[in-house]
């Protein structure tokens, strides 16, 4: 959770502020993931801090959308060009992103 609450502070995602007139807040909660290697050891833990999005309206508390996610056929997609094309593919493990 410390982690989580630097990376946070490091990038400057959010700042307290007073909530407008007629605005309702919106909740967060701490998410937590236990990561294991390929022994079945536990590698190590993970914590997020994520806001209770399901608590909007559309139209109401937000008019867009941005999911951060991927979909499968498109990775698949992807792999196969860099296949075709002789293309070299690296992993990345991202610690924290953020869109702004």
């Amino acid at each position: 959770m410390d982690a989580e609450m630097k990376s946070i502070e490091k990038n400057s995602t959010w700042y307290l502020t007073e909530l407008p007139a007629g605005a309702k807040k919106i909740g967060v909660k701490w998410v937590f993931k236990t990561k294991f290697n390929e022994n079945g050891e536990v590698e190590k833990y993970k914590a997020h801090l994520v806001a209770k999005g399901y608590a909007q309206e559309y139209e109401i508390d937000y008019e867009e959308v941005y999911p951060p996610v991927s979909r499968m056929d498109t990775v698949q997609m992807l792999l196969a060009l860099a296949e075709q094309r002789g293309w070299t593919v690296y992993q990345l493990d991202v610690k924290s992103s953020f869109l702004h």
